[in-house]
């Protein structure tokens, strides 16, 4: 099995300006030590790094990848804003959106990642690689055509997505989203499409505090080709894995996509400053297992991870890591550091009753 990762180093240089976590300093909001947003370079860079130090990197395909071209982009982004999205990036930077402020560079650095992304798609739709995982940075689940938001400045996925369609390389795709935030942006772009199947399990009202909806099913041709998956804070991994088989994967499987991809955040874990969930590494390699084996099932193996959130520096390279090891078959394993306590952190009988109650009112609605 040969598992791509897609990386780039100019990726990791992608900048905001002056936070203190989500507030713009100032006023009565104080500095602090090292402060900016909590999107960091860290926990991807510390993703690479794991994955090198243990040993993984020789089990996985480590390549780069062209940024997207001006064509690419005019696919889901229209013109005005690639324009004022240049002119600040040119001269010093700034921000368009909602918390998405950029350096100098900014604009290329979005375009590199979602040129990972691309890369990803289009080596794993060709034959060449049998999955591939791509650590995009900025992220891009949030971003809507011409509203970057929540540290997304590039729609990475759905211009790969848009990308491999006009080389006539897939005609149906599926989009499961397991970061903790709902997948807005993606949600939005093809939300009218019946060509595109978009699946986001995410923590209820977490962020946007104003999408996410079950009852959010799509409209025109695409009634019925978006399912959100709204989880209560304080769910754990037997909640996933549920709503996974009862809700996400059979939706997938009714589709029957080309190819499946994941827009892959790991801040459903139990450490993550920005959500109250309470996954951990081994959750996210039995989510993995779970998409793989589908992916075999539907649509040959072929299967792509597109990096999103996660913002502990310190946990999100493990969880990386199960993910990774889990795509590429390889038997390096790199020991969750607080497997002892996940057990205990996990939610009782009566917590998990009631989210079978929540998976199984979706599922009947579905029926």
């Amino acid at each position: 099995m040969a598992t791509g990762f897609f990386w780039d180093e100019k990726c990791f240089w992608h900048s905001g300006g002056n936070y203190a976590e989500n507030l713009p300093v100032g006023g009565l909001v104080q500095p602090v030590v090292n402060g900016g947003l909590p999107e960091t370079p860290e926990s991807k860079r510390r993703l690479k790094n794991l994955i090198e130090v243990t040993g993984l990197a020789r089990d996985l395909v480590l390549q780069g990848a062209d940024p997207v071209t001006t064509e690419d982009l005019l696919r889901v982004h229209p013109q005005r804003y690639l324009t004022e999205f240049k002119r600040l990036s040119d001269t010093g930077g700034g921000e368009l959106g909602r918390r998405t402020p950029f350096g100098p560079g900014g604009y290329e650095m979005a375009a590199q990642s979602a040129g990972l992304a691309k890369a990803a798609l289009f080596s794993v739709l060709r034959g060449d690689l049998d999955n591939a995982y791509s650590l995009s940075r900025p992220p891009g689940h949030h971003c809507l055509p011409e509203y970057p938001n929540g540290f997304c400045l590039f729609a990475n996925i759905a211009i790969a997505i848009e990308a491999a369609r006009a080389a006539g390389l897939a005609k149906r795709f599926a989009v499961l989203d397991w970061d903790v935030h709902h997948g807005n942006g993606t949600e939005a772009i093809f939300y009218d499409r019946a060509d595109v199947l978009t699946v986001s399990i995410h923590q209820d009202r977490n962020y946007p505090w104003d999408t996410g909806a079950f009852e959010d099913r799509g409209v025109g041709a695409g009634e019925g080709t978006n399912l959100n998956i709204p989880l209560p804070a304080g769910s754990g991994q037997a909640t996933y894995l549920d709503a996974m088989d009862r809700l996400a994967l059979p939706a997938i499987r009714d589709f029957s996509p080309d190819v499946l991809i994941i827009a892959c955040g790991f801040d459903a874990a139990a450490m993550d400053p920005l959500g109250r969930m309470l996954c951990h590494m081994g959750s996210f390699r039995a989510m993995t297992r779970q998409v793989m084996d589908l992916a075999a099932e539907v649509c040959d193996g072929r299967l792509v991870m597109v990096h999103e959130g996660g913002y502990s520096e310190t946990y999100v390279p493990f969880c990386g890591h199960a993910v990774l090891a889990e795509l590429s078959g390889s038997a390096i394993d790199a020991p969750d550091p607080f497997g002892d306590i996940w057990d205990i952190r996990q939610p009782d009988a009566r917590f998990e009753e009631f989210t079978k109650g929540l998976i199984t009112d979706m599922a009947s609605a579905l029926a």
